[in-house]
């Protein structure tokens, strides 16, 4: 409650009418990707993972690129720190969140209303922005288990990941390609990210199985903890499962990241992608696209995980919803895509692009 002095009236007493314009304009301006014309700054949200996790710093990453260049579209870019993929589609959905970070299997399965999305049906405001880093399908074997490749797994101790984690559907899947059951482990433990490298290490494990970003904390203290291979993830089934579902992709994790392990090691995996709604405008979408494509070079530094970003996988790998019209306008502008007269498909064969990537430069501005 207010009060004024002196016994004076309030603003609003004698003028009802002015409490249902207050409380109108307070509505309108909580609502997520609104932005007046008039108004110079709007707020974006954007959903990431955890603290640890690469979601975070990526989403770090594209807030500062935004942030950098607040002054030309008068958008503040806000990271905040989620329960990672499934939280983040949600909440978009409920338009609590703006943007976020999210596995390519999740966003197809939000759009397409299947898996853990079947109960809330099909979402058919999701919007893709860009797709960002290769999330590997990463086997961690103990050197002396013998574990050199994926087939190697049957008859030992297995981590096949925590129920309803992204790693345990893409375990289930790739289990039901190959024909196996938990019954072909000698054990199938569901252990949490948490107490992974300990039960490996203190040799009740022989495997574990992660899905992430590399280079990647997690596996680096794995690694150093005791010795570890990365086993080879490819093969038959493996590509029968990258032919059924458009949202895995061939991957390589590099050589020399991580001690005892030297070269590259071939698997499979999810992306990560960056995805909205059409509730959000499409000059909001535009600028934010813009900021990480004409900035890319130092959007690669920002982390490891980014360093080998293409603008061309960008735009198109591992996006099952359909781009933002925001995001399409200015991939047609910049001619890094282009699409059939409706807008509608995808084509390669575009012009050469018309953005002038710049230098990258050292940013330390907060997100």
């Amino acid at each position: 409650m207010f009060y004024y002095p002196n016994n004076q009236a309030s603003p609003t007493k004698h003028h009802p009418w002015r409490y249902y314009a207050y409380g109108f304009l307070i509505l309108l301006c909580s609502q997520p990707g609104w932005a007046s014309e008039n108004n110079s700054t709007q707020t974006v949200n954007i959903g990431t993972g955890g603290i640890s996790g690469v979601y975070h710093p990526v989403g770090g990453a594209i807030c500062r690129m935004l942030n950098k260049s607040r002054h030309q579209h008068g958008i503040r870019c806000v990271v905040k720190s989620t329960g990672g993929s499934i939280y983040n589609l949600n909440a978009i959905r409920d338009t609590t969140l703006d943007m976020g970070l999210a596995q390519s299997d999740w966003q197809y399965h939000a759009y397409k209303g299947t898996n853990r999305f079947a109960q809330q049906g099909e979402n058919p405001k999701l919007r893709s922005l860009l797709s960002v880093h290769a999330e590997p399908f990463t086997l961690i074997a103990r050197q002396d288990s013998g574990i050199q490749k994926l087939t190697d797994l049957k008859g030992k101790r297995v981590n096949v990941g925590a129920p309803g984690s992204g790693q345990r559907g893409t375990m289930d899947i790739l289990m039901n390609t190959l024909g196996w059951k938990l019954t072909d482990f000698e054990l199938a433990s569901e252990l949490p990210t948490s107490e992974q490298i300990n039960a490996l290490c203190n040799n009740k494990l022989d495997a574990i199985i992660v899905t992430l970003g590399h280079p990647s904390s997690f596996v680096k203290r794995a690694a150093d903890t005791c010795p570890v291979t990365l086993a080879s993830v490819r093969g038959p089934a493996v590509q029968q499962l990258m032919a059924a579902y458009s949202y895995y992709r061939a991957a390589t994790i590099p050589g020399g990241l991580y001690a005892g392990n030297p070269d590259d090691i071939p698997t499979f995996g999810v992306g990560a992608t960056f995805v909205t709604s059409t509730e959000v405008n499409e000059k909001i979408a535009y600028a934010v696209v813009k900021a990480v494509f004409e900035n890319l070079g130092t959007f690669r530094t920002l982390h490891p995980a980014l360093t080998l970003l293409k603008a061309e996988e960008m735009v198109q790998d591992a996006l099952s919803a359909p781009l933002h019209e925001g995001a399409k306008q200015y991939y047609q502008e910049a001619g890094i895509a282009c699409y059939e007269k409706d807008n509608s498909e995808f084509t390669k064969n575009c012009n050469q692009s018309l953005v002038a990537e710049k230098p990258a430069e050292a940013i330390t501005l907060q997100p």
